[in-house]
C-alpha cells in the first residue's frame, strides 16, 4: 500500500486494510485519556432485557405505575445494565484484546440512570506493568468515568485486565 495509513488501520495486503480493535500494551501509558465515542443512548429494551437477565425485576425497573409513584417519577435503568453498557463502551479501544478481565473496583453510581438518558465514558489508563504470573502479558489498570447527555457524572469504576505485550502477533495470529 502505497499511501499512509490511517490511524487505527493496519495494512493486510495492497488493496485491503483492517481496523484495529483494541490500543496495544505499548498504547496504553499511564495517563492516556480515551473518550469513547459514540455515546449511547439507554432504550426500554435495554433496561427491561437488563432486568430479565440479571433477574431484577424489581418495579423500579419494571413498572412505569410503580416508579411514576417513587422519588425518581419514572422508571430508574437498573445499576447493572448501566455498569455493563458503560464498560462496554470502553471495550473497542481499551480492552478489545483482553485476554483476562481481573476486577472491577471502586463502582460508585452517583446520579440515576432513565430511559432515553444518553451517556458517554472516557476512560483514564493509570498502571501498567508486565505480568509476573502470565508471560507474554502485561497488566493494565484504568478507571472510568460516566455521564448523560447533561454532563451530570452517573457512575465511576477502577477496572483491571490482562493484554497481550505484542498485540500485532495476537492479531495476526486470529486474523483480527
Amino acid at each position: 500500500m502505497n499511501t499512509a495509513l490511517p490511524h487505527g488501520y493496519r495494512a493486510i495486503n495492497d488493496d485491503r486494510i483492517r481496523e484495529n480493535v483494541g490500543l496495544s500494551y505499548g498504547e496504553l501509558t499511564p495517563g492516556l485519556v480515551v473518550e469513547h465515542r459514540p455515546g449511547r443512548t439507554v432504550t426500554e429494551l435495554d433496561s427491561l432485557l437488563g432486568a430479565a437477565l440479571s433477574g431484577n425485576v424489581a418495579p423500579i425497573h419494571t413498572d412505569a405505575h410503580y416508579s411514576s409513584q417513587t422519588q425518581w417519577g419514572r422508571i430508574l435503568v437498573c445499576s447493572g445494565v448501566t455498569l455493563n453498557l458503560v464498560a462496554g463502551m470502553t471495550v473497542r479501544s481499551i480492552s478489545g484484546l483482553t485476554i483476562a478481565n481481573l476486577a472491577v473496583d471502586r463502582v460508585r453510581f452517583t446520579a440515576p440512570v432513565h430511559i432515553g438518558d444518553t451517556l458517554y465514558a472516557e476512560t483514564q489508563i493509570l498502571t501498567r506493568r508486565p505480568s509476573q504470573s502470565s508471560p507474554g502479558n502485561g497488566v493494565i489498570t484504568c478507571h472510568t468515568t460516566a455521564h448523560n447527555q447533561t454532563g451530570t457524572a452517573v457512575m465511576a469504576f477502577s477496572r483491571t485486565f490482562l493484554v497481550p505485550l505484542d498485540a500485532d502477533a495476537v492479531r495476526d495470529a486470529t486474523h483480527y
